[in-house]
């Protein structure tokens, strides 16, 4: 969705989250109209409309410049955050206190057809306190969640681990450990302070490869200038490497011309090179150990509904058939499409680019996200045949400044050669 289709979008938005403030404004009417206090009325009813509107109003007004040259700032994504933070809360309050007027409206009927109200009652009962009062406490959780997620989950950096066995593994490489970062998307951040918490983590763990699976930038490669120097510390014996995702075209903001956005996706790639990274494009490079090799292939996004240039064959060639081969792509819908029922023997993809919807459930045995319902494979491992695909769940953050139970991962591979 783009341009003017974006804002009608969130102005239809916008307008139905007006008329949800009309409605909680009453509910927090009947809840205060006790009150002994005017003043403390006055602020919670009268408090709540003004921030809620205003928050609904300068987040309009910032809708406008979303795909100016620098795209989604800091500022766009805490605006959009605060709305949706707002309106969940809102509708959650909404739903609560539609079900208490639902069953005024039953009982008024009930009553009305049974002859039982008298001709001086009104023909609803009023709304009760105690509805409202269940409505803000359940209301309550998602506010208090969101806020967590835009204040501390979307730097509480997990690290996941996952040892992977295969026949075909050089014995050389038994124990080889791959150090994955995806989607960095450094515009977004906020706090370099919390974010160098995360390159530490990455960095403790020693491993022997490191790559990064692509999305270094929202969109202009200015974005990753001021933290060159944090995310260059990352090192590993066996170099660092990295591909493009989609952000980095470019795609998503207006340029001055298209020479303009071919200079930034140049720029950027030599970004890629000033960070440590050799950065793969639709090709292939080998990796030796004791004398034995291992084949890493880097291609250029190829995903379904966004940009697909990344050409699988041309990446692939001079690899040695028989070679043991390590695939970087960022969409995991390219493994889905050419690569787990296609004869090219790749033994492991590893992928990005879904960020688990930066909101969701892995606990107690649930694994939910409602980014399920658009990719099948959207985080973690997956194995078919014996051919394997790993979904990082995103380093940074887009759009929402926040995680909330999907969060942000370094994830670490130990490839193990499988015994008989």
């Amino acid at each position: 969705m783009h341009g003017s289709g974006l804002f009608k979008f969130f102005f239809v938005f916008a307008a139905i989250t007006l008329l949800m403030d009309w409605y909680v404004f009453n509910g927090l009417r009947t809840l205060t109209h006790d009150w002994q206090s005017k003043p403390g009325r006055a602020i919670v009813i009268w408090g709540f409309l003004i921030i809620s509107v205003a928050v609904t109003v300068i987040f309009l007004l910032g809708i406008s410049s979303f795909r100016s040259s620098r795209g989604m700032t800091p500022f766009h994504e805490w605006m959009l955050s605060l709305f949706l933070t707002f309106f969940v809360t809102k509708l959650v309050f909404v739903i609560v206190l539609s079900l208490g007027d639902f069953g005024r409206f039953v009982y008024g009927i009930a009553d009305n057809a049974g002859g039982n109200r008298n001709a001086n009652e009104p023909y609803f009962p009023q709304r009760r306190k105690f509805i409202s009062e269940i409505a803000v406490l359940i209301a309550a959780i998602p506010f208090a969640s969101f806020f967590y997620a835009m204040i501390r989950g979307k730097y509480d950096y997990k690290v996941h681990r996952q040892t992977i066995y295969f026949d075909e593994l050089p014995e050389a490489f038994d124990g080889f450990t791959i150090t994955q970062l995806s989607d960095i998307h450094s515009g977004s951040f906020d706090n370099a302070d919390a974010m160098q918490r995360g390159i530490d983590l990455a960095k403790a763990q020693k491993s022997d490869l490191f790559v990064f699976t692509g999305d270094l930038v929202n969109n202009a490669a200015w974005e990753i200038e001021q933290y060159i120097d944090r995310f260059s510390q990352i090192k590993a014996p066996f170099g660092q490497f990295s591909i493009l995702g989609n952000h980095d075209y470019g795609d998503y903001i207006e340029w001055e011309s298209p020479k303009a956005k071919a200079d930034n996706l140049a720029k950027l790639k030599r970004h890629h090179a000033e960070l440590g990274y050799r950065l793969l494009l639709d090709e292939n490079v080998e990796l030796e150990k004791n004398g034995q090799k291992i084949s890493l292939i880097g291609i250029q996004n190829w995903g379904k509904g966004f940009i697909q240039i990344g050409d699988l064959p041309k990446a692939l060639q001079g690899v040695d058939n028989k070679a043991f081969k390590v695939l970087l792509s960022h969409d995991p819908t390219h493994w889905e499409k050419q690569v787990r029922f296609n004869p090219t023997d790749i033994h492991l993809t590893l992928s990005g680019h879904t960020h688990g919807a930066q909101f969701g459930i892995e606990a107690a045995g649930i694994r939910w996200s409602p980014v399920k319902y658009r990719y099948l494979d959207w985080a973690g491992l997956v194995n078919e045949k014996n051919r394997y695909l790993y979904v990082n769940r995103g380093f940074g953050f887009l759009a929402f400044s926040g995680r909330l139970g999907i969060w942000p991962e370094i994830t670490v591979l130990t490839l193990k050669k499988k015994r008989a």
